[in-house]
């Protein structure tokens, strides 16, 4: 499949987080990798870390789309650094590039990424990350999260 055609899933969530986030975010970027989707997040620590560690043990491709002006700034799993400067402003950019956003718990980032999602009319799914209604699916499952956010966005294309 030409890899414009792949599933582009977009996990969000606080760049500080837990070690028990940060594996929860790897499951949903190995599973995503597994079977044939690209990681797209903010390249940045935490969430954005853990779901690009899980989609290169998957043998995946993660793009960052970063915060800052330098694509050093990206953590070590991210194979294609996009340098914005443009701090949180980067978030629509995140949204923009994804078929589907998964989200996990985070701050005011999260939010803003999961409101430009729903204002883009792309599906959210969320994993115990903000309840902004019955539009955002609610799961508990790394997994299920992951698949179900395939589906979608096979869907879609």
């Amino acid at each position: 499949m030409p890899t414009r055609n792949k599933p582009v899933i977009a996990v969000i969530g606080a760049s500080k987080c837990s070690k028990k986030l940060r594996d929860m975010a790897a499951q949903v970027g190995k599973h995503i990798a597994e079977n044939g989707g690209v990681i797209v997040c903010g390249g940045m620590g935490g969430i954005m870390e853990g779901a690009a560690r899980g989609a290169k043990e998957g043998g995946g491709v993660t793009i960052g789309i970063l915060p800052t002006d330098d694509k050093k700034d990206a953590n070590p799993y991210i194979d294609y650094a996009i340098p914005t400067g443009f701090g949180e402003g980067r978030n629509i950019i995140v949204v923009r590039a994804a078929d589907v956003v998964i989200a996990l718990p985070g701050k005011y980032g999260t939010l803003s990424e999961m409101a430009f999602a729903r204002l883009f009319n792309k599906p959210v799914i969320s994993i115990s990350a903000w309840k902004l209604g019955d539009d955002i699916i609610q799961v508990e499952d790394p997994v299920e999260a992951a698949e179900l956010a395939l589906e979608l966005a096979v869907r879609k294309k």
